[in-house]
């Protein structure tokens, strides 16, 4: 039921960049430390870099627990679900990397993300994730659901804040800096945005 892939190409990359939203799941090396998994969404904030590497944008929240899982040891696994259409579930596992603010690549890698206005979002690191293994399986237990549209209640919420603000926020916030089990999370302060 389930097909190993050689790369990212084809239909396989047509279904991971038509879908709404994919899942993250990371976790820390200690064996008593906490598994994240976290949903994405947002339109236009996922990119297909080449056939072996895809990033997505990580913006302002109230935690960094993949930002702090990634440096620590970079695995992950991301995920796409098939929620309407022919049912299918792939899964990307491999290595990643948060590309912080300040790092040289930062304006390249922000060209992949032509439609997105990373502005009103707190955009804090891009997330570069380098496949290991891709595999797909059949889906047949996940539901048929409708999508609307994107909420637009994040950029509404963090539209307000400048670069000095936002890093006021994070520090506020017990799991940003830090993750959950202690490890190093996001640096702060935020370095400024650069020009895009």
């Amino acid at each position: 039921m389930g097909k190993t892939y050689e790369r990212i190409d084809g239909r396989l990359r047509e279904f991971i960049e038509a879908q709404p939203m994919f899942f993250v799941a990371t976790a820390p090396l200690a064996g008593d430390g906490t598994v994240n998994l976290s949903p994405k969404g947002l339109r236009g904030t996922l990119a297909v870099l080449d056939e072996h590497t895809v990033a997505y944008l990580d913006f302002a929240g109230s935690n960094a627990e993949t930002i702090a899982h990634l440096r620590e040891n970079g695995r992950v696994t991301l995920m796409w679900c098939a929620f309407a259409g022919p049912p299918n579930i792939v899964r990307v596992h491999g290595h990643g990397e948060p590309v912080f603010r300040d790092d040289p690549r930062w304006p390249d890698l922000l060209r992949y993300f032509p439609d997105v206005d990373p502005g009103p979002h707190g955009l804090r690191a891009i997330i570069v994730v380098r496949a290991g293994l891709i595999r797909d399986t059949c889906g047949y237990a996940v539901p048929l659901m409708s999508y609307d549209t994107d909420r637009d209640l994040h950029g509404r919420r963090f539209a307000r804040e400048d670069d000095a603000s936002l890093s006021a926020y994070f520090a506020g916030k017990e799991h940003v800096a830090h993750s959950i089990d202690g490890l190093p999370g996001l640096p702060l302060p935020l370095p400024p945005t650069p020009a895009r």
